[in-house]
């Protein structure tokens, strides 16, 4: 280990990033793990992790980062939180492993209870699975088992997992293609993304466009769509660049579902457990969902997700209609009550709402500095800065945002390329991330910036 302050500590790079070590773990996986598994096969060699804490990364060759991403959002309470690694190793020397659908364990008993608690009111029973894609489909299937129709709506740019039922509602093109045509009937219907409305509306004048071209899918007869059991969206847009749609349009979608008896489904598995300075998005918007999906920060790390609704959806499973050999595994069930109970402990709830808007105080100035920031957005600590070529035209800035991004990687910040045209600049810090971190972060960002913009 660098420091006994890992955690806490400024960039400090000893080797170019990727550095020699990483380069060397990379052959191993080229040559032994499936391609589908990294970017390395299409020539872009990442920087390996060796250890996490904090708000900081280090990797094999020593080099020290910022991380701004969480780890895609999982490490909000910082990356190996001492409380939760402690209930894992303790849980873990206790019982590794019950039947899921056999012998469940007192901390899933724990859990359910916990996330009804803390969860929008109404939303009282919970399915505990794996992984984020998972739940999703997970999340489709009682829907379907609720009211037995059988076609999902979903929305243009969101993104909801690979795995082949996620897959349907998933929207990019690039991981369909491969699999089409896929199984489960679905349709997608515009997103409200006003920086680049698909309406080519002024976001001051449209009037809730996007919402009022859905009730038109649903109710006109010669729409071509039929039958929908639920309609399912990330509250916030993740991989297309953290989009944030204005509360009028989702209020206006939980009246379109409530009006018409269709389910609505809240992916909240980058947006929940303090992420948007709500407990979730569906607080931030004043909405309660149908059906919730959480999984990512829900742990601090350990890989578990979980569905939850209305006690009346969720009773209309069947005994063991759905189980699992690792459903509420003990040990990520106890790593969830030490992560909430964190997130209690230490109202990194209010410290994401203060901390995100002080960062987006910081990003907006750098957007009256720099013209190829064309659009600030976020809730609580996540944001997307989009980069265009000009603001008038908007054409995105792809190339410049990778370089942006492979630059501050190479001064020790980590950032995320995102966005429908690769031009966002996503950021989801920790929210134990330190003021001091977070001055230098935005000064090599402000930097970094700077010397792309220069080349031009």
């Amino acid at each position: 280990m660098v420091s006994k302050n890992l955690g806490t500590m400024l960039p400090k790079m000893k080797t170019a990033a990727p550095g020699p070590k990483s380069k060397k773990v990379c052959k191993q996986l080229e040559k032994y793990e499936s391609p589908s598994s990294s970017f390395i096969k299409a020539g872009k060699i990442p920087v390996i992790w060796r250890e996490g804490k904090g708000a900081n990364i280090e990797d094999v060759d020593g080099n020290v980062y910022v991380d701004l991403t969480s780890g895609f959002c999982v490490a909000g309470i910082g990356h190996c939180n001492p409380k939760v690694v402690e209930a894992i190793q303790k849980q873990a020397g206790i019982l590794l492993h019950s039947q899921g659908i056999l012998n469940p364990n007192e901390p899933r008993a724990e859990l359910v209870k916990k996330i009804a608690e803390i969860t929008p009111k109404g939303l009282n029973k919970t399915i505990l699975v794996n992984t984020g894609a998972e739940a999703v489909e997970l999340a489709m299937k009682t829907a379907r088992v609720y009211n037995q129709r059988s076609t999902v709506m979903a929305f243009q740019g969101g993104f909801h997992g690979k795995t082949y039922g996620a897959l349907a509602v998933t929207a990019r093109r690039q991981y369909r293609a491969a699999f089409e045509p896929i199984g489960l009937p679905r349709v997608h219907a515009p997103y409200p993304y006003c920086y680049r409305c698909p309406f080519d509306k002024e976001a001051s004048t449209c009037c809730n466009f996007c919402a009022k071209y859905l009730e038109n899918l649903l109710d006109n007869d010669s729409s071509g769509v039929s039958d929908i059991s639920a309609i399912i969206l990330e509250l916030i847009q993740g991989h297309d660049g953290w989009i944030v749609p204005p509360k009028e349009f989702v209020k206006k979608l939980r009246e379109i579902c409530t009006k018409r008896k269709i389910l609505l489904i809240a992916d909240e598995i980058i947006t929940g457990f303090g992420r948007t300075g709500e407990w979730f998005a569906s607080n931030y918007f004043g909405i309660v969902p149908d059906i919730m999906i959480v999984a990512k920060g829900i742990a601090g790390g350990f890989p578990i997700s979980a569905v939850i609704g209305k006690n009346e959806i969720m009773d209309a499973w069947g005994p063991a209609m759905h189980s699992s050999t690792f459903l509420g595994n003990p040990v990520g069930t106890a790593a969830c009550l030490a992560a909430i109970k964190e997130i209690e402990s230490q109202k990194y709830v209010e410290v994401s709402r203060k901390k995100g808007a002080e960062i987006k105080k910081l990003l907006y100035k750098l957007q009256e500095k720099h013209p190829i920031i064309g659009d600030v957005r976020g809730v609580g600590m996540m944001m997307g800065v989009e980069l265009v070529k000009d603001r008038i035209t908007k054409v995105p800035a792809t190339k410049e945002t990778a370089e942006i991004v492979k630059m501050m990687q190479s001064q020790g910040v980590i950032v995320n390329q995102g966005g429908t045209s690769g031009n966002v600049l996503k950021m989801s810090p920790p929210f134990v991330i330190t003021p001091a971190q977070i001055k230098v972060a935005f000064q090599i960002l402000d930097d970094c910036i700077s010397k792309v913009t220069k080349k031009k």
